[in-house]
Formats: C-alpha cells, sequence, structure tokens
C-alpha cells in the first residue's frame, strides 16, 4: 500500500536538507569548461550507440512464471533520467543509468554503485540527460566525483548490496549551465517503506539484446523481497517489469510526491538488479544514502577502493 503521508514528511526532509548543508560554493576545478568540451566531442552518435552495458547477471529472457509482468514500452525518455558513458582499461564504451536530484549546486545524479565502482580508470566519464537514439537534447556533463559508500567498496557487490547506490557530482556542460539547471531534478526520499503501487520504472537496456535504441518505461507495485542468499543479504524493493535486460541499472524508480516526481530507488541491489528481465531490485534508501548525499553536496573527498 502507498504511504503518502509518510512520503510528505520525508520529502519536505529532503528539501529541508537543500540548504542545511551548503554552506558555500563547492569548489570548482580549474578545467571544468576543458572537461565539458572535451566529454561533448568524444562522445559522438556513434560511440555512444556502440557502448555496451555493465556486465550484471541479467539475463536476455526469463523464465516462463504463472503471472506475467507488467509490459514495458520505449519511449523517448524524462529530461531528469540519463545515462552515464565511458570508456573502460579496455577503450570499450560503457554505460549505466542515472537520475538527477535537487541539490543546493544543482549537480548531483543519483545511480547504483555496481555501475561505476570499477578499481580500473573510466575515461571520458560524462552523463548525458535523457539520452535517446544517439542524440544528447540536453548537452553532455563530466563527472567530478563519485562517492560510494565505504562498505559497499569493502563488501563487494554481493555483500555490500544493501548499499548498492551511488551520488555522483558533475561539471556543468560546455556553455556553465549546472545539469538541474538545464533538465530540472527530483526529490531524494528515503525510508518510504516498500509496498508502493504506481512506481514508474525507467531505464536503458543496451547491448545485443536490446530491440530499440530507446530507454523503457513501465508503471508496476513494488514489495519487499528479502534475500535469502547469504552471499547477498539484506531487504530490498522488488518490482516486476518486463523486458528490463543488462544496461538498465541504475535506472530509476519513480513515485508521486507532494512536488513532483521521488526518487525511492534505483536497480540494482540484490544481484546487482536482479537475475531476471522480469524482476528486477533497488536497495533501500536509508540514512546512509542521505550521508552520501550530503558529502556530495559539500565537496567533500569521497570514499576510494
Amino acid at each position: 500500500m502507498r504511504r503518502p503521508t509518510a512520503l510528505r514528511g520525508l520529502v519536505a526532509l529532503l528539501l529541508g536538507l537543500l540548504t542545511a548543508v551548503a554552506p558555500g560554493p563547492v569548489a570548482q576545478a580549474a578545467d571544468r569548461p576543458g572537461a565539458a568540451v572535451t566529454a561533448t566531442t568524444y562522445w559522438t552518435p556513434a560511440r555512444m550507440a556502440s557502448a555496451l552495458p555493465v556486465p550484471t547477471g541479467k539475463r536476455a529472457a526469463a523464465p516462463a512464471v504463472a503471472e506475467s509482468a507488467p509490459p514495458s514500452h520505449p519511449f523517448d525518455g524524462l529530461p531528469q533520467v540519463g545515462t552515464f558513458f565511458w570508456s573502460d582499461a579496455t577503450n570499450t564504451g560503457r554505460f549505466c543509468g542515472g537520475t538527477v536530484v535537487r541539490s543546493p549546486h544543482h549537480d548531483l545524479v543519483v545511480s547504483a554503485a555496481h555501475c561505476l565502482r570499477s578499481p580500473d580508470p573510466q575515461h571520458h566519464l560524462s552523463f548525458v540527460p535523457q539520452y535517446h537514439d544517439s542524440l544528447t537534447p540536453h548537452g553532455v556533463f563530466p563527472v567530478e566525483s563519485i562517492y560510494i559508500d565505504q562498505r559497499y567498496y569493502d563488501l563487494g557487490t554481493g555483500g555490500g548490496a544493501r548499499w548498492d547506490y551511488s551520488v555522483v557530482r558533475l561539471g556543468p556542460r560546455e556553455d556553465g549551465t549546472e545539469v538541474e539547471s538545464a533538465v530540472g531534478g527530483f526529490d531524494l526520499a528515503v525510508y518510504t517503506g516498500y509496498q508502493h503501487r504506481d512506481v514508474r520504472l525507467i531505464g536503458y537496456p543496451g547491448g545485443s539484446d536490446a530491440a530499440y535504441p530507446q530507454p523503457l518505461d513501465c508503471l508496476s507495485s513494488t514489495d519487499l523481497y528479502t534475500s535469502t542468499d547469504p552471499q547477498a543479504p539484506g531487504d530490498f524493493l522488488e518490482i516486476a517489469c518486463e523486458g528490463y535486460i543488462g544496461g538498465t541499472s541504475g535506472g530509476p524508480f519513480l513515485m508521486h510526491g507532494p512536488t513532483g516526481y521521488a526518487l525511492i530507488g534505483v536497480i540494482g541491489g540484490y544481484h546487482t538488479g536482479g537475475d531476471t528481465p522480469d524482476i528486477s531490485y533497488s536497495a533501500y534508501f536509508t540514512d546512509d544514502l542521505l550521508d552520501l548525499y550530503r558529502h556530495a553536496a559539500r565537496g567533500d573527498p569521497p570514499a576510494t577502493p
């Protein structure tokens, strides 16, 4: 069941946090304009189209089940939801989803930790809001810092599944505009409970399994899933939606709050988001995520592997 009263209070807490963590401007990197130009130049339509998903356990087809999952459909996306692109150590293009959230300096995106935890260098790491059909309708934003819970680094994708979320601070695009100023942002909500109706799940499928170069959209309900895998303990949000194959990691769980959509989860957590395309998971958002948000908003040094 939905808990709108609790959600209103939690969103209000987050809105108050926006001013509480803003003592002054975040330190700016000297080469930010250059980084934006480089990102825009590097990520051509061909490079973005050929990028591969972060490897996960998601299979191309789900086993037969008694009750089918709600269908998903391709669409042109939302301005606040987009894709991280980078080149890995083998110079292979990779991608993963992310969502712009409201923040004091208008520069924060939330994604899954398993997308961005790699100890290997990530070259040309950038964020493209509302990426679809190899288009960059709002520009390209270079990544400045990645905030991941130290326990996730220490325990890995299994033991640390409860902390499979990240907060990413972006630099401005080439014209100096911050990402939230360009596309808006959603509220970040924690402790919202597990059972909700009408949750919107958005994800970017990719690789040879993708049937279309667009994000997927689905409306479904969430529930509590308690892991029975001792290698990946914890309680997670669970949602049934068809077709969320590899590449959809980091995509948002969105539900309506008093000021529009609130972000209550991202595809990840249990088995880095699930074992089949029709069932997806998220780590449960708690104060641990708020701590990452506060550190990112202040520009503190992030944890490292």
